[in-house]
């Protein structure tokens, strides 16, 4: 499941990628667009940046944009920037442990499958397509 904090991510890239005419832009200004608590902002941008898809500059004139254009970037990688991996189910996680009844499980096929479909869906959707 996609928490909040993955869905303001995308919230948060869409506003920058509407508004990235202006050199920067202030997190007030897209809490206050976006309705979402700036310390809330602070925590989901400094993943964006951590992760390199946006860029923040302080001071006079200080703020966020993309670090490129909006057709670069895929809901996949913003939403794992703030979320991490995106997994159906906890076993098939990067950083789960072997389960030992895979070999016999009748259920793994189907949420491998699921597995695929929310990825290639989440990869072939832009920024760009979304905004």
């Amino acid at each position: 499941m996609i928490s909040t904090k993955g869905r303001y991510a995308l919230r948060v890239m869409i506003d920058l990628a509407d508004h990235r005419e202006c050199a920067a832009i202030p997190l007030k200004d897209i809490a206050e667009r976006q309705d979402i608590s700036k310390k809330y902002l602070e925590i989901i941008v400094k993943d964006l940046v951590r992760a390199g898809l946006v860029k923040g500059s302080s001071g006079k004139g200080g703020g966020y944009h993309l670090t490129k254009a909006p057709e670069e970037y895929t809901a996949l990688e913003i939403i794992e920037a703030s979320e991490g991996p995106v997994v159906t189910v906890a076993c098939l996680g990067p950083d789960a442990e072997p389960c030992p009844r895979a070999a016999e499980c009748k259920s793994l096929p189907i949420w491998e499958q699921l597995d695929a479909i929310t990825h290639d869906f989440l990869k072939s959707k832009k920024l760009s397509d979304i905004m």
